[in-house]
């Protein structure tokens, strides 16, 4: 119990171990390789990429195929293996999401809080129109975007420092993360829904956002109508 207890980081470096497998028969080799990926995904506490499983098969096994045979074993479980952030976890399924909040209070996959509009809107915009600094983000949304509400979605690890901007002054730019990725349940930024898919679907207006028209609470804190230049440190 205390293996499976111990959450291991996925980029250290494991013990050696025989990988090949071949004085195994075929089938056993392939048994066992499903279980030693299977087991370094549950005991990752953050997605798995695909060069750290590599370490634990053969080098001409395929991985797709492992993968694609472990979810195949778990389709009538109530969890299942999930491709994301560039890598794979065990996720419980939505639809025992009820059961776990009444157990626990919260499902699995939720234990950070729920954005309030505002910031929600902010990271949004920064995950579709990344790389974006923060002046560009006032101006779309046509009020001051506060360095407080940037420095809580950081915080977060939401949202990190990009390249410098080209524009005068080098502004520093935000682009959305892995834990972004992790926590909306996306494998890479074009599984984002298409922009114009969400205003056909009536759930983003752009020229609501360009009117102005959105929740208080994007300039709280201070904000000073200035984007961070160089010789200041990214909020």
């Amino acid at each position: 119990m205390a293996e499976a207890s111990a959450r291991r980081k996925p980029n250290e470096q494991p013990a050696l171990l025989d990988a090949e497998l071949e004085h195994l028969p075929a089938e056993l080799r392939w048994r066992e390789w499903m279980g030693r990926v299977e087991a370094v995904v549950f005991a990752a506490s953050e997605p798995v990429p695909r060069e750290v499983l590599a370490r634990v098969v053969g080098k001409n096994c395929n991985l797709e195929l492992i993968i694609d045979d472990i979810r195949a074993e778990l389709a009538g479980r109530p969890y299942e293996l999930v491709s994301v952030a560039g890598g794979w976890q065990h996720r419980t399924r939505k639809v025992f999401g009820d059961a776990i909040r009444a157990a626990f209070g919260t499902a699995a996959g939720e234990g950070a809080k729920e954005l309030p509009q505002a910031e929600a809107l902010v990271l949004m915009c920064i995950a579709y129109f990344q790389p974006i600094t923060r002046g560009e983000l006032s101006s779309f949304f046509g009020k001051e975007v506060s360095r407080d509400l940037i420095g809580m979605l950081r915080a977060q690890d939401l949202i990190a420092s990009g390249p410098r901007s080209p524009q005068p002054g080098a502004p520093y730019t935000y682009v959305t993360t892995k834990t972004f990725l992790s926590q909306f349940g996306l494998d890479t930024l074009r599984q984002l829904p298409d922009f114009e898919a969400l205003e056909d679907a009536g759930l983003l207006s752009k020229e609501k956002l360009l009117a102005g028209d959105i929740p208080a609470g994007l300039a709280s804190g201070e904000g000073d109508g200035e984007d961070d230049v160089v010789g200041e440190q990214a909020p």
